[in-house]
């Protein structure tokens, strides 16, 4: 019994000298608490927004101010013509542009009839159908409020108008998003076992004493998966394209370019992760539960990032599939060039060099 108690005892005492243990045990789960609690969300906040605004009058200004003044919507620039619309929506930021007819005062009072176009950036349905429902409530909440005061009925009719996926098909988010971790985890998970095998197959000696230098060993492990990934990326795009019907209205050339350029970045992480495990145990854990999780809820996959708290968005900022989803959804559905999507291009390259960097600092010259 004495022994049983000291098998036990010297159980604990190895869980808790073990770090990487007391993560899992205790860190994971409430890191995963804390990311579904507060990323998963069916609601709008503070998303971005553009105003065209023919009328300029009394009644505009109302009704910009009501819709600023809400927690859902931010007021991001004013536009001053239609021509300018599809560039504003190009650049990513916007989400919707509210569109208020000419003499919209004047027809509200007079015919008890005025127009707003709600235009939203489609290639999120789900958001795009949530901002439409919230302007309209704003909309019926201050119809209701000039209709107290007042002897006739006046009405606002909301125009709403779907851009680059009008018919609102949910695979055109979806394949976007699931390219991105196919590639993320598959790509992350094959280089991260690279080196830890060799230290738990002995062969690490031999990859020592060589006369290659750390970052020719680095680059020689993630160069054969580069080309292994960019199978993966093609198989995933001609699916989409002739299965899926996913339209490609920007450059193919471009769309490859950047998607080798993620895939670069996340085998880099892939190695980082390889270096820095002891085990391919550790390595797949680390590669499965520490990216899977960021990469579906803070990539902007599903939920809208500007609805999660400040923290989480600047959190998403470190997690490359967040700036590869954009890329995507702009070549593919807006057709746009690398003149809109350098920053983040620039983002990702950064991460590459960053990764390689840093796993070269940490691969280890002599044996533990």
């Amino acid at each position: 019994m004495k022994r049983f108690i000291g098998f036990i005892k010297k159980e604990f005492y190895h869980i808790f000298r073990d770090k990487r243990s007391l993560f899992i045990l205790f860190g994971m789960p409430i890191a995963q608490i804390l990311l579904f609690g507060f990323a998963i969300t069916n609601e709008i906040n503070n998303v971005d927004i553009a105003i065209l605004d023919h009328s300029k009058d009394a009644a505009t200004k109302e009704i910009i101010n009501k819709i600023a003044a809400s927690k859902y919507f931010s007021i991001h620039q004013f536009i001053e013509k239609e021509d300018d619309i599809e560039a504003v929506f190009k650049k990513g930021k916007v989400k919707a542009v509210l569109n208020f007819e000419k003499d919209f005062s004047k027809n509200l009072i007079k015919e008890n009839n005025a127009k707003i176009q709600v235009i939203t950036d489609a290639t999120d349905p789900n958001t795009a159908n949530t901002i439409s429902n919230y302007v309209n409530a704003i909309l019926q909440n201050y119809l209701k409020e000039q209709n107290k005061s007042s002897a006739q009925v006046y009405q606002i009719v909301s125009q709403t108008h779907m851009v680059y996926n009008p018919e609102l098909k949910s695979v055109y988010m979806f394949v976007p998003g699931v390219m991105t971790i196919i590639l993320m985890l598959v790509s992350a998970m094959m280089t991260s076992i690279s080196i830890t095998r060799e230290k738990e197959l002995g062969t690490m000696e031999i990859l020592l004493v060589s006369p290659l230098k750390p970052i020719q060993v680095i680059v020689g492990k993630v160069f054969p998966y580069i080309f292994l990934s960019i199978i993966n990326a093609i198989v995933i795009v001609v699916l989409s394209i002739f299965i899926f019907k996913m339209p490609v209205q920007g450059s193919l050339f471009l769309l490859a370019m950047e998607s080798v350029l993620f895939i670069i970045t996340a085998l880099a992480l892939g190695i980082l992760i390889s270096t820095i495990s002891a085990t391919q145990q550790t390595a797949m854990m680390i590669s499965l539960m520490g990216l899977m999780l960021p990469v579906i809820l803070l990539s902007g996959f599903i939920f809208p990032i500007a609805s999660m708290p400040l923290p989480l968005q600047i959190i998403s900022n470190i997690i490359p599939a967040k700036w590869f989803i954009i890329i995507l959804k702009s070549i593919m559905l807006k057709g746009v060039g690398l003149q809109y999507v350098w920053k983040e291009t620039l983002i990702l390259l950064g991460m590459a060099v960053f990764f390689i960097g840093l796993s070269v600092k940490k691969y280890k010259i002599r044996l533990e």
